[in-house]
């Protein structure tokens, strides 16, 4: 029988290393908040309006009209990426328009949807 693939063979615990992160990770409210930010990524919907974003700033409307949503299910997405610091809204006249927070948000989103094409030519 092989090796295992993924994983390790041995039987050896190298504790300095352990000791080292062991702490670190199982504590760090950072990793819990970047466990949350993926989370919000997890639906369709909200990565659908973030694909959107991605090529334009957009209104409400715009946003259900493409999506073919309602405009009150199109408004709770974006209370929630929001709420989660992913996207701002700024008023121009009469009209509001939503767009990525900052480009933090735009690269992370754009990065991602890179790797993902990538892994489809693989």
């Amino acid at each position: 029988m092989g090796k295992p693939e993924h994983g390790c063979d041995c039987n050896i615990l190298h504790e300095d290393v352990v000791k080292m992160f062991k702490k670190g990770v199982t504590q760090n409210k950072l990793l819990l908040k970047l466990a949350d930010f993926f989370h919000i990524l997890s639906d369709n919907t909200r990565v659908s309006i973030l694909s959107v974003l991605d090529q334009n700033e957009i209104c409400v409307s715009d946003l259900a009209s493409i999506l073919n949503m309602t405009k009150s299910a199109v408004s709770h997405q974006l209370r929630v990426l929001k709420d989660a610091k992913l996207v701002k809204s700024e008023k121009k006249g009469k009209e509001v328009f939503y767009l990525f927070l900052d480009n933090h948000v735009k690269n992370i989103f754009e990065i991602a949807l890179a790797h993902i094409m990538e892994s489809e030519n693989d």
